[in-house]
């Protein structure tokens, strides 16, 4: 799921991932997850690390799984009571059309082959489920720093803008709209049709 060398990366830090970041931005996910076309019981938080987002998309009757490569971050999801899958963004270990929406927070410029991991997306989502996309975008000044921070860190990240990214999440098959602008941005994609 992440370039090879920001894996170890996550691995070493994830004792202290959550001291260092901000919680997610509920709002702008729970915004998102209501673009879904149908009601949204099960989600999977891709690149879920620690588990930040999965706890701020918190509701009643919802499950949110987090799947992530990192094992480190993973335990400290299940210490918050997560459910966890360790599997790769670009295969995701979900059945074909088996949840209703799929959510990548600030975590799909840490992907390789970004487009693999939209279109396998597509692939697991329910007809009528949403995608939401959180990310920093690179030519906000803010952005451009999370981006100099992470090529000094020695990572793999690629940074895309909410134009390019809403351009493909329909390039992977999603209905695309960018919900929101700014350092932070949010894309969602859905799957019409059925």
């Amino acid at each position: 799921m992440y370039g090879p060398g920001d894996v170890g990366f996550f691995d070493r830090i994830a004792h202290l991932y959550d001291l260092g970041m901000p919680a997610a931005d509920r709002d702008a996910l729970f915004d998102g997850l209501s673009r879904a076309e149908r009601p949204v019981e099960h989600v999977l938080d891709v690149g879920g690390g620690s588990g930040r987002a999965a706890v701020a998309m918190d509701a009643p009757d919802r499950q949110v799984t987090v799947v992530d490569v990192s094992r480190g971050m993973l335990a400290r999801a299940r210490e918050r009571g997560l459910g966890c899958v360790r599997g790769d963004a670009r295969r995701l270990p979900v059945a074909d059309e088996a949840v209703d929406a799929v959510t990548v927070v600030d975590a799909l410029h840490h992907m390789p082959e970004q487009r693999t991991v939209l279109a396998d997306a597509e692939r697991v989502l329910k007809p009528g489920g949403v995608l939401v996309v959180r990310e920093f975008d690179p030519a906000h000044p803010l952005g451009r720093v999370v981006e100099w921070t992470e090529g000094v860190a020695r990572m793999n990240s690629l940074f895309t803008g909410p134009d390019d990214l809403a351009r493909a999440v329909d390039a992977a098959g999603l209905d695309s709209r960018i919900l929101d602008r700014g350092f932070g941005y949010t894309v969602v994609g859905v799957k019409t049709g059925e």
